[in-house]
């Protein structure tokens, strides 16, 4: 089997084997790969319950461990013999037996349960492969595929004793007997032991007394099983031929279970070995053997399909109760989160409630300071209102510069005020058309039932009677004791009438439309510069601005105006009033808010009048109407499409400039007297000159009143409202208080 031997090449191969199933895959692994046709194998199993029960039981034990890898080599027929270790350390036990059989190739299973599986180490087979000589090649198998090789790096002794003393006796067995190469011979048990050391030899130094129980399996029927107990001597390991006779003659006394218990417990020396013949019943009680194996099998797998099937049920059941606790936890986790939640929301609304209060005291402090604020401005109000009615009670009577008419003149005038007279309706009362003086003049009559018309009325009078200018409509006379003012009579009526071309009157050209947005003004300069209080309109609007034949644009019903204070006016320029007062989408939006009355507050009406006047539209969104068609570059379609021959580029400035008037922000608005007068000037100048262009072109026919009288003579006759309007704007023709 080994070089010591027969001298044959083939190198000794060892496979450690036990119950688990690693073996098994080394054991096929090991047939496949290293082991050759003739060549044999030993199959190593460390017994480690030998020492702690009878040794009938621990043989017993051991044969049936190696009866399954025995059939399998037979049916791979490959001879085999079967080698018995007992020692409580298993790795220990199989690196004594390799260095001691100079065995070349070992084959472990790699199992971390190991050979014992009440042994503490748990990689035996790394504990094996790390301290085996290094003459023997290790293969550590796992899963039928090797996983790691440490490598011999010097041959095998020559010479074994162990080694040949195991083949001597597997030759000496066999040799008498033929039908030990049965594969069904039974296996039979011998005790190889030694009493004392007459040699020391490197290959039985620190080995122990081995019992070897010897059996063949293909080609020999020997079991060897080796039990520790000291250090044997070369003689006793190895006896001469004679010690193998006598060893025959006491091989009957040797040959039942329990007296070879006895020979592995004296330890006097090695017991010769056995050559019984196998009989016939071997096959029989092998047969037997596998049978009970089979029932057992079958009783175990029985058993163990029950134990799945229970240990599936308690697994359901775990899981399960391992799901009712995570709801449960979950439950209980929202009901933790939303505790937390009710307590953070009540702690917010705790801090809103405070946050509130606090708010209300503060606003509640502040509204104390403005009604102070308030009422302190009410008293100063009231005390300058009282300086100045005990001013103009003051003045004679004759300083009132107005024609005082008599009730039977005016209805003489307006035959009793015939609804064939009546020419428009206001918020003050009714208009009619009449002569008074041989003098065109319109007469606005109180409503009895005016709330507001007394003070309105005895205000316009006053104001009317002592201010003078082109563009303010001239108040001939009035009959107070009936509330009846005398104007003169404007042809063309308002200009909402004439933008809007109520009666199918013709559009205004757009040259007078820029004159009058220049000429309105003019005259609200005059009246936010009028000493020594200025004055402050609140209602201007087209319906407010009267129109004579030549299209001179007036501005009437100053009733609502008001004289703001000069002290106040030089410092803050505005004035606040108990209660607003307008027309709604004229009147400023600050003032409507806060009561702030300024000069700045005609402005926004102006700028919103504006508007109206380049596009003949409701004012009702005008402003953001025509911002946004600036932005999107369709502003020309925001034009009054009566007029046909609009200038875009000055009617976008026009535009412009209004847009600025009506910022909701009153510092946001821009100064009449030197930011908006001097464009309005500019865009009537323009218009001025397109209108003398077409005139002495001979393309004079326009909706402007002028007319060429004498084509011929070259003689040009312009209105005289047109041709005095110009002169308007120069301050000689404004006359003051």
């Amino acid at each position: 089997m080994g070089p010591a031997t027969d001298g044959s090449a083939l190198p000794v191969v060892a496979v450690a084997v036990d119950k688990d199933k690693s073996s098994q895959g080394a054991l096929k692994w090991a047939l496949d790969n290293v082991v050759g046709a003739d060549q044999s194998l030993l199959l190593v199993h460390v017994n480690t319950k030998a020492s702690s029960g009878p040794q009938q039981d621990a043989a017993s034990a051991a044969k049936e461990v190696l009866l399954p890898f025995r059939c399998f080599c037979r049916r791979k027929d490959v001879n085999c013999k079967d080698i018995v270790l007992e020692n409580t350390d298993v790795p220990k036990a199989i690196v004594d037996f390799v260095s001691h059989a100079a065995i070349e190739k070992l084959v472990v299973g790699a199992s971390r349960s190991g050979f014992v599986r009440s042994f503490r180490s748990t990689d035996i087979s790394t504990n094996i492969s790390k301290n085996v000589p290094d003459f023997c090649t290790v293969y550590i198998i796992t899963k039928g595929k090797v996983s790691s090789v440490r490598n011999a790096v010097r041959p095998a002794p020559a010479i074994s004793p162990l080694l040949v003393k195991i083949q001597s006796q597997a030759t000496h067995a066999s040799g008498p007997l033929d039908h030990r190469n049965r594969g069904d011979a039974p296996s039979e048990t011998y005790n190889l032991y030694k009493d004392t050391e007459s040699m020391k030899s490197p290959f039985n130094r620190g080995m122990q007394f081995l019992t070897a129980r010897y059996s063949s399996e293909t080609m020999s029927g020997s079991d060897v099983s080796f039990v520790s107990s000291g250090r044997p001597s070369f003689d006793r390991a190895f006896p001469t031929r004679s010690s193998y006779m006598s060893s025959d003659r006491s091989f009957e006394s040797v040959q039942s279970p329990r007296r070879s218990v006895g020979a592995y417990s004296s330890g006097t020396g090695f017991s010769s070995l056995s050559h019984d013949s196998f009989s016939s019943e071997a096959s029989e009680s092998i047969e037997a053997e596998m049978n009970r194996l089979r029932l057992e099998l079958k009783h175990t797998m029985d058993m163990y399909s029950t134990a799945c099937k229970e240990a599936l049920s308690a697994k359901q059941k775990a899981m399960e109760l391992h799901r009712w606790r995570m709801e449960e936890q979950q439950k209980l986790e929202e009901a933790r989160l939303a505790g937390e939640a009710a307590l953070a929301l009540a702690a917010q609304e705790k801090a809103k409630c405070k946050a509130a209060v606090e708010a209300a005291e503060v606003a509640k402090q502040i509204a104390e300071f403005e009604a102070q604020k308030r009422m302190d401005a009410e008293m100063r109000v009231l005390k300058d209102s009282e300086v100045r009615k005990k001013a103009m009670e003051c003045l004679p009577q004759a300083d009132v510069k107005y024609r005082k008419y008599t009730i039977d003149e005016i209805e003489v005038a307006t035959e009793y005020f015939a609804e064939s007279r009546k020419i428009g309706e206001g918020g003050y009362g009714p208009v009619y058309k009449c002569y008074l003086d041989h003098t065109q003049a319109a007469v606005k009559v109180l409503r009895p039932d005016a709330a507001q018309g007394k003070l309105q009325f005895q205000q316009e009078v006053e104001i009317l009677s002592f201010i003078r200018h082109p563009n303010m409509v001239i108040l001939l006379g009035a009959c107070p004791e009936y509330g009846c003012l005398v104007y003169e009579y404007m042809a063309n009526g308002s200009l909402e009438d004439r933008l809007l071309r109520r009666g199918n009157t013709p559009p205004i050209p757009w040259q007078h439309r820029f004159r009058i947005a220049a000429e309105i003004g003019t005259a609200l300069l005059f009246l936010h510069q009028t000493k020594p209080e200025p004055l402050v309109h609140r209602d201007l609007k087209p319906a407010n601005i009267l129109l004579d034949q030549n299209y001179v644009s007036k501005i009437s019903d100053v009733g609502l105006a008001r004289l703001v204070p000069a002290s106040v006016a030089d410092h803050v320029t505005q004035y606040r009033m108990t209660a607003t007062a307008g027309t709604f989408c004229y009147i400023d939006p600050e003032y409507q808010q806060t009561g702030m009355l300024g000069t700045k507050s005609d402005i926004y009406s102006f700028g919103i009048l504006l508007l109206q006047l380049i596009t003949g539209r409701s004012p009702m969104g005008l402003r953001h109407h025509v911002d946004r068609s600036i932005g999107k570059g369709t502003f020309a379609e925001m034009l009054d499409p009566s007029v046909q021959d609009w200038p875009v580029e000055e009617a976008l400035c026009l535009a412009k400039l209004a847009l600025k008037c009506a910022e909701l922000r009153r510092k946001d608005r821009p100064d009449l007297g030197t930011t908006v007068l001097p464009e309005l000037n500019r865009l009537r100048d323009a218009g001025e000159e397109n209108m003398q262009q077409v005139v002495f072109g001979n393309s004079f026919q326009t909706a402007s009143e002028v007319s060429l009288q004498d084509m011929g003579s070259g003689t040009l006759q312009v209105p005289s409202g047109y041709e005095n309007s110009r002169s308007q704007y120069s301050g000689s023709n404004i006359v003051g208080r």
